[in-house]
């Protein structure tokens, strides 16, 4: 496996980019934008700097990073010769069964087909496409650089060999991967969201207030970063998204979104990548200022 089409240039997108380029990749990074493409490519040029400047990789492995990676608007320029293709679009079910049905046309069916998503299910991914047993999950997390895990998800026809072939790439690219079967939130957001939605169900209900519900977590249980903050740090549309596709997966209400959570998407109070979510971030990326709204 030499060469890999990432689909999607944002936040996991550009990162899954890196990560592949980083470990020797040819890797085409496939966007309908090409202004979300030199975002992510000058997002991947930074935190290469910043690595360099960390000492952990040399000038060398930041000019052959940069150069192992190839822009495309068109996907099916972008993934012709592809060995696997990664879908990092958003986590919009229409939007990921369409490039799916993409991939079907163009892409070799011997292509391995995995997706980033961080909640839709494989197995419906998997049915728009011809030989869905080498459609598979393959869900990094953010940083995407840093970040050691990956979780490996298998859709209900997923192959006994693209799960091996997709497990030993993870280790190739310095992961720790982890495979889980194929049900809603997979392990890592069945145990996360719930928890940030409680975190917001918490200030919503007035118990206490942003710094506190924060606080008591970082210092109570050892959280690096309290959980208003972490669902700043995903975007809280992204949070939004996968308790719905749970709550609907489920039908259980304990995963129903919380309506503090559900008008802030809707007053486009997103977090970090809109600058404000429970935290103001106008003049800072770190969660430092509260949001005027919860003071």
């Amino acid at each position: 496996m030499k060469t890999i089409a990432v689909i999607g240039a944002g936040t996991m997108g550009n990162g899954i980019a890196h990560t592949f380029a980083q470990s020797g990749f040819t890797v085409k990074l496939i966007d309908v934008s090409e202004k979300s493409l030199d975002k992510g490519m000058a997002t991947i040029a930074a935190n290469l700097d910043r690595m360099l400047s960390k000492g952990t990789i040399t000038q060398d492995d930041v000019a052959k990073t940069i150069t192992n990676i190839i822009t495309y608007t068109d996907i099916k320029d972008g993934v012709v010769g592809a060995d696997l293709v990664v879908e990092a679009a958003t986590e919009n079910v229409e939007l990921k069964l369409n490039i799916f049905k993409q991939l079907n046309e163009y892409c070799s069916h011997n292509t391995i087909l995995a997706t980033n998503t961080s909640s839709i299910s494989i197995t419906q991914i998997g049915a728009v496409v011809a030989h869905p047993e080498r459609v598979i999950g393959m869900h990094f997390m953010n940083p995407v650089p840093i970040m050691k895990l990956v979780e490996i998800i298998r859709g209900y026809n997923t192959s006994d060999e693209v799960t091996k072939i997709i497990m030993n790439l993870s280790e190739k690219l310095g992961k720790v991967p982890v495979e889980v079967n194929d049900y809603p939130g997979f392990v890592a957001n069945r145990i996360l969201m719930p928890m940030l939605n409680e975190a917001i169900e918490t200030l919503y209900n007035k118990v206490a207030g942003v710094y506190e519900i924060d606080t008591v977590m970082k210092l109570g249980m050892g959280h690096p970063m309290g959980p208003l903050q972490l669902a700043d740090f995903i975007g809280l549309d992204v949070c939004l998204a996968i308790l719905n596709v749970m709550y609907d997966g489920f039908k259980n209400p304990k995963y129903a979104p919380c309506p503090l959570l559900v008008n802030m998407v809707r007053a486009g109070k997103l977090g970090v990548k809109s600058g404000e979510g429970f935290y103001d971030y106008s003049e800072s990326k770190k969660a430092e200022k509260i949001s005027k709204q919860f003071l």
